[in-house]
């Protein structure tokens, strides 16, 4: 049986848990930062499930079911994740960057894409992370059934972009949250804030994270110094991060209502990746 949200959020180990898997998500970032930014916001990383489950759904046979830039657009708009335009603009980005590719035949909007390997193999590692971090919650095997069978992606992946699109928790998250989803990279930022963090002082009502330069910040980002700060001011004027002394000179602290806020969000994906495991790899027996 699949684990439950509320099941994970009171987990006493969660904390731990997600801590490494935020670094885990972090390593992927720093091995590919133009291929991990396309889960860099909410808005893209919504897009980017879409864009595999549609290109994982296709019927080679039936060209009214292949992903193409028409009816990617018209998922992406009719699910209400962004406009036509922006989502056009998304799919040239990804052509551009060779994330996404045409496959032979078709013409235009009617040609077929699909993504690339290395797109592919990095949500996979998306996939390993969070299994890895179910398994450590329950002292279950997801991670190597999943690795004996790993073309089960293909399954499994659309699975988890329906249940990421029907989740309140994930599209609709608190005001702090909402903040830095929207913020480019703004999952990074938020998952590197959290990984320096001591599972001990979970607990705390201002709980101390590893950062103390908002420039080295925003370089390792590769953000601009000046929009990063923004956001942060606009998150310390929420009382949701602040410092421990003088600003940009001390540790940067994040609030517990931050915490809490990003750690629902990690649960309901969770929530949502063992619901389509266990769809796709059933127990044994059932």
């Amino acid at each position: 049986m699949a684990l439950k949200l509320e099941d994970i959020a009171g987990h006493p180990a969660l904390h731990r848990y997600v801590q490494e898997q935020s670094l885990a998500l972090i390593r992927i970032y720093e091995e590919s930062p133009r291929l991990a930014s396309i889960f860099a916001t909410q808005q893209r990383w919504l897009m980017g499930h879409v864009g595999l489950a549609m290109h994982f759904r296709r019927d080679p046979h039936d060209r009214r079911k292949e992903l193409t830039v028409s009816r990617f657009i018209e998922f992406v708009h009719q699910h209400a994740v962004a406009s036509r335009n922006t989502a056009d603009a998304f799919i040239k980005e990804m052509l551009h960057y060779h994330i996404a590719e045409y496959v032979s035949g078709g013409d235009g909007r009617t040609h077929p894409l699909q993504p690339t390997a290395a797109t592919v193999q990095t949500f996979t590692g998306w996939v390993l992370a969070h299994l890895r971090t179910l398994d450590r919650l329950d002292g279950a095997d997801r991670l190597a059934r999943f690795l004996e069978h790993p073309e089960m992606v293909a399954g499994l992946q659309p699975l988890v972009a329906d249940g990421l699109l029907a989740s309140k928790p994930v599209r609709e998250p608190n005001q702090t949250f909402s903040l830095f989803i929207w913020l480019n990279n703004g999952g990074i930022v938020m998952d590197w804030l959290m990984s320096g963090i001591d599972p001990d002082h979970a607990g705390l009502d201002q709980i101390p994270t590893s950062v103390v330069s908002i420039g080295d910040f925003a370089k390792w980002l590769k953000l601009s110094r000046t929009h990063l700060a923004r956001k942060l001011r606009a998150a310390e004027n929420l009382g949701s991060i602040g410092w421990l002394g003088q600003r940009g000179h001390s540790v940067m602290w994040v609030s517990n209502t931050f915490y809490q806020e990003y750690m629902t969000v990690q649960a309901a994906k969770l929530a949502i990746v063992d619901t389509a495991f266990n769809a796709c790899f059933p127990p044994a027996g059932s």
